[in-house]
């Protein structure tokens, strides 16, 4: 049976296109600056985002924590949604080796930050009783808010916030181009609002592995030290960098591909009996639904949907994640409600399809789930 694998967008095997580019990517030492590859890939990000300079490290959650000391002095704090990834999902490493107090600020279903606690925690007084705060950090799109994309009004007020109190701003923008999509605008729009940004190659994009932070000149310098610190220093990455040129190149614009398949997965779930789906604004590539019943109702649905060949993440108890991602193509969707709903009959009691999910499989949101499947603006001339 072939498993329709929709735990996350890290699951993703590289295309024909990046097996053949890392076969026969251009070498050298990058702990010289000389792979000339890792320098393309780096330049390219760099214009991407609309910023100065950019340096490749192993993952995300590197970028992440490599920006936060970089902007952080030990000792201060860095301000983070409550959901943030960096804040419950990777490791405390801020706290752990950079000695940072990271101060969450409730964030909304939207993946907004509270504005009115950002604010009174920037400017609770300056004594030493407090952390000096260092910095504000933003993610977009959202992961724990059902991958919501945040509106651009939110991170300009956000941004206005911290600049006006010589705070910088750091975006984890791990899927910035499937905001990008949602929001109909650019990359580099979004990083605007941003002193640094990081993103991920490995998810959406389908790279094997690699993450990019973008920023000033300067920030970039201090970063690549930091890099060292934390054992991200790589030799011949350039083998990493060609998957991710190729990434840059021919896996963005196919992103609308699954906003549109999460929105039919997200309108088929809701046609399940027993099945609640989070509702999002502006939804990109993910689909949070939890089981009415409970806990035990929901690890018997789980086996039931797994036995039939479809996985799902956990995200708690009685919720579940799925997500869509190169390599889901629209027959594993309506497989994949197929499967959910026979999943439900036996994991319920009596549960059945609900009316309307030949709708939703003829390939096409109904409803609340509106489609904005605008492609970003062609960037391939760039670096082919």
């Amino acid at each position: 049976m072939r498993k329709i694998d929709l735990r996350s967008d890290t699951v993703t095997l590289p295309s024909d296109e990046m097996r053949e580019a890392i076969a026969r990517a251009e070498l050298g030492d990058d702990g010289y600056a000389e792979d000339p590859t890792v320098n393309r890939l780096e330049a390219t990000a760099a214009a991407l985002m609309g910023k100065e300079a950019a340096v490749l490290l192993p993952s995300g959650t590197m970028g992440n924590l490599a920006a936060m000391i970089a902007h952080c002095p030990r000792g201060t704090k860095a301000f983070l949604g409550s959901q943030a990834h960096s804040y419950v999902y990777e490791a405390g490493g801020a706290a752990a080796l950079g000695g940072i107090v990271m101060t969450p600020i409730r964030n909304t279903v939207d993946g907004e930050l509270d504005l009115n606690a950002l604010r009174m925690e920037i400017e609770r007084p300056s004594e030493a009783h407090f952390a000096e705060p260092a910095m504000v950090a933003l993610e977009n799109t959202h992961n724990l808010c059902a991958g919501a994309a945040v509106e651009l009004s939110h991170m300009a007020a956000v941004s206005a916030l911290a600049h006006n109190h010589s705070l910088p701003v750091h975006l984890d923008g791990a899927r910035i181009f499937n905001a990008a999509i949602a929001l109909a605008t650019t990359p580099e729009n979004i990083a605007s609002f941003a002193d640094s940004v990081s993103f991920c190659l490995s998810k959406g994009l389908a790279c094997p592995v690699g993450s990019l932070l973008c920023g000033t000149a300067a920030f970039i310098e201090r970063v690549r030290r930091i890099r060292r610190i934390l054992g991200g220093g790589m030799r011949q990455a350039g083998i990493i960098a060609a998957a991710g040129i190729v990434a840059l190149s021919a896996m963005v614009d196919r992103l609308s591909e699954d906003h549109v398949n999460a929105r039919i997965l997200a309108e088929g779930f809701g046609l399940v009996a027993g099945l609640t789906v989070w509702p999002v604004k502006r939804r990109t590539n993910m689909v949070v639904f939890e089981v009415d019943e409970g806990p035990a109702a929901a690890a018997r649905f789980s086996a039931a949907l797994n036995d039939r060949g479809v996985l799902v993440g956990s995200r708690g108890p009685s919720a579940f994640r799925a997500v869509t991602h190169y390599g889901v193509a629209r027959a594993d969707i309506a497989c994949a409600l197929t499967a959910a709903a026979e999943a439900a009959a036996e994991a319920f009691d009596g549960a059945e399809l609900k009316n309307g999910i030949s709708a939703a499989l003829k390939g096409q949101p109904r409803g609340r789930e509106t489609v904005n499947a605008l492609p970003l603006q062609r960037v391939s001339s760039n670096f082919r």
